[in-house]
């Protein structure tokens, strides 16, 4: 056995710090001093012979080896807390509630859902979907994980990145597809709404002036990803979307085709935790990981 192998506390407390990125919310969790975490970090670096985290006065980073140990730690952590709950303890399956984007929802994370219950099949999934960014205030669903589609920069919250995202265009498939990007300009265009400016910067930045054809050319505008797909596949115009739901849905048998290259999109996926709540169940470390792994795969074409 490796004897770099460390002690469960180290672990636990790099866990809670790699996912609260704060030694003083990370004690505060786990009942420890700031200086017991620090401490606790310092001694699992030194015994892995690898740096962490990136410090600085009132930043906390983690580095490369340390996002990736802590996929790996928090996985293991999930599995222990399960199999010991299972062993010993109430064998009642255990029930996640997962607050998703709809179109994160609709298009991507219930199609890969089947693949986590394959795993761990004592976890039961209660999928709850909002159209906007953040849910509605008046929403008392208190959510086991939560991912939101934006910048980051939510108050009250600890964001995680999980993905970095791009959008193509797409088209109806079986008809003639446009040959170049200029060829999308002739429409019918489909804007969905917060995001309306997607066609502006994707024909700006291709060189192409979009402001001339914006009213004659954008026939419908939806309230959703999963609308505007519809819509493409029923022949209603190109829309703009994010690469990883175009793909799905085409595997998954949607009369879609790509019609354009990617561009990278400003926002991205993140895991949200809510100032302020307790220690991560073992239920809810194995869907992050889950999440984390399934964000991290390539998106094929």
């Amino acid at each position: 056995m490796d004897d770099r192998l460390s002690n469960l506390t180290w672990l636990r407390t790099f866990e809670a710090a790699a996912r609260l990125l704060n030694f003083t919310e990370t004690g505060r969790e786990l009942g420890l001093t700031q200086t017991a975490v620090s401490l606790h970090i310092r001694s699992l670096e030194a015994r892995l012979g690898s740096k962490l985290f990136y410090r600085a006065a009132r930043h906390l980073e983690l580095t490369e080896i340390g996002q990736a140990y802590a996929l790996t730690v928090r996985q293991a952590l999930g599995d222990i807390s399960l199999s010991t709950s299972r062993l010993f303890g109430a064998e009642a399956a255990q029930t996640l509630t997962v607050r998703v984007p709809v179109s994160t929802s609709a298009l991507w994370l219930a199609h890969l859902l089947p693949d986590f219950s394959a795993r761990h099949p004592g976890i039961n999934i209660r999928l709850v979907s909002n159209i906007w960014t953040e849910p509605d205030p008046r929403d008392d669903v208190d959510a086991d994980v939560e991912i939101r589609l934006g910048h980051g920069d939510w108050q009250g919250v600890t964001a995680t990145r999980l993905s970095q995202e791009t959008i193509v265009p797409v088209c109806r498939a079986g008809e003639v597809q446009p040959q170049t990007v200029g060829d999308l300009l002739e429409g019918p265009l489909i804007h969905i709404l917060g995001y309306e400016d997607h066609w502006a910067r994707y024909f700006s930045a291709h060189g192409l002036p979009y402001a001339a054809h914006a009213n004659e050319h954008a026939r419908f505008s939806v309230d959703t990803t999963v609308a505007a797909l519809q819509l493409v596949a029923g022949g209603g115009g190109y829309a703009t979307v994010l690469t990883r739901f175009a793909t799905l849905a085409i595997k998954s048998g949607m009369a879609l085709a790509i019609a354009g290259p990617a561009m990278p999109f400003q926002q991205s996926h993140y895991l949200i935790r809510r100032d302020g709540r307790g220690p991560l169940r073992p239920e809810c470390q194995l869907f992050e990981a889950w999440l984390a792994e399934c964000f991290a795969a390539p998106q094929v074409d």
